[in-house]
């Protein structure tokens, strides 16, 4: 598992791979810019004792893509013009009854933030602090807290809180964490009991944030495949979720293959690297049929490679909570006879429940999963955004927040 830290010198984001932590802003010696978040500090209520950074989302708009020419470099996002979260500080929320309060360590970015952003997936109202891959410390307990203490490591997904049916993420009780109320892109948040994971220990801080979404819906999504040990899964793009996916699978099912559907030869390389046994462009054909398919794209256009390349019988799962318009004009060209005859089927991930994440975070300290990782400040965050915007991202990024648990082991 690798962690690469990146830090702003002027307007240009710099990158190095780094061994062990070392979370300095600037290298000694030069000049320290003024923190984003540092000019609102007043708005606050109770000054900075009682107040903590955050970024928000504050508008619903486009984001133009900008390509990455390079696999060290990363898109500025420091600029005014460049801002998809606004910097700000915010009264530190209090626990209600049964609730926790966190101070967060880390919190993984999501391509969902993109879709809120744009406004697929539009928060009911804003601002919204985004943000549902926590990972932090209960620091305060409100009423009839019995299920954790303070000091204790947990994290929070996608899921807010619901009805605790076991199809609470289909209820209409169900609320996203970052979208329908605030979440990690903050130095506070605060969560019911029921919906704060313990951490296994085996993993830092960085490691833990994307297993909590990226990890959980993937894992759901795997369970929905129905795969059997020694069929085959395909993976349709390879990011955050498709690489812990692999890594599931493998530990899951070990007489299984499987192949990774990506457009860069680099990610090809990567997926090969972490147990693929085969991959190739999203047009490739494998070198057999695949049982199932999980597709994690934002695209329309893998849709119709997946389903060419699916058994008679299979089933393709797709992993995203909205789908980008830019391509959907491909599926005027959907073939009934190629496509989805012979009893072909398609189905969709919806959230995650809460018994997904505890059972993905009990496999995966297992295994143990050892997510890649790239790990952002949270004045980065823009700059981190954009980039995923622009594809080409290799395993998860990860915003470190506050002092966690850094490299190998946790609490």
């Amino acid at each position: 598992m690798r962690f690469r830290r990146f830090s702003y010198n002027v307007v240009l984001l710099h990158c190095s791979l780094v061994g062990t932590f070392s979370f300095s802003s600037m290298d000694s010696g030069k000049q320290q810019l003024q923190s984003p978040f540092d000019a609102d500090a007043s708005e606050a209520d109770g000054g900075m004792g009682d107040s903590m950074r955050a970024l928000l989302i504050t508008e619903i708009q486009e984001i133009k893509p900008k390509s990455i020419h390079q696999t060290t470099d990363y898109i500025d996002g420091t600029t005014a013009e460049n801002q998809l979260v606004k910097p700000t500080r915010l009264p530190i929320p209090r626990p209600g009854v049964d609730q926790v309060l966190i101070r967060v360590a880390a919190c993984g970015i999501c391509h969902t933030e993109l879709d809120e952003i744009e406004g697929r997936t539009a928060p009911p109202h804003l601002p919204v602090v985004p943000g549902h891959q926590v990972i932090g410390r209960v620091v305060e307990m409100g009423d009839d807290v019995t299920k954790h203490k303070v000091g204790d490591r947990v994290g929070v997904g996608w899921i807010f809180s619901s009805d605790g049916s076991r199809n609470e993420n289909l209820s209409p009780a169900f609320r996203a964490t970052g979208r329908d109320v605030n979440g990690g892109y903050a130095e506070y948040m605060v969560v019911g009991e029921d919906y704060a994971y313990a951490i296994p220990s085996v993993f830092s801080d960085e490691e833990a944030a994307p297993l909590l979404c990226a990890g959980g819906v993937g894992y759901r999504s795997l369970m929905l495949t129905g795969l059997q040990d020694g069929q085959t899964l395909g993976l349709t793009g390879f990011g955050g979720s498709g690489h812990i996916v692999l890594s599931v699978a493998k530990h899951m099912y070990p007489n299984s293959k499987v192949y990774v559907f990506a457009r860069s030869a680099k990610t090809q390389e990567f997926a090969i690297g972490l147990g693929a046994d085969w991959a190739g462009s999203t047009t490739d054909e494998p070198p057999e049929m695949c049982d199932a398919i999980i597709d994690t794209t934002p695209a329309w256009t893998p849709i119709l490679s997946a389903l060419a390349v699916l058994k008679p019988g299979g089933r393709l799962v797709i992993n995203a909570i909205r789908k980008e318009n830019r391509d959907v004009d491909v599926l005027k060209s959907i073939d009934y006879a190629e496509h989805l005859w012979k009893e072909k089927e398609i189905k969709s991930v919806a959230n995650v429940a809460s018994h997904d994440l505890r059972d993905f975070l009990r496999i995966a300290a297992e295994i143990p999963i050892k997510p890649e990782v790239t790990v952002f400040q949270l004045d980065e965050a823009n700059g981190a955004l954009r980039s995923l915007k622009a594809g080409g991202v290799q395993g998860s990024f990860v915003l470190h927040i506050d002092g966690g648990v850094h490299g190998e082991g946790g609490i």
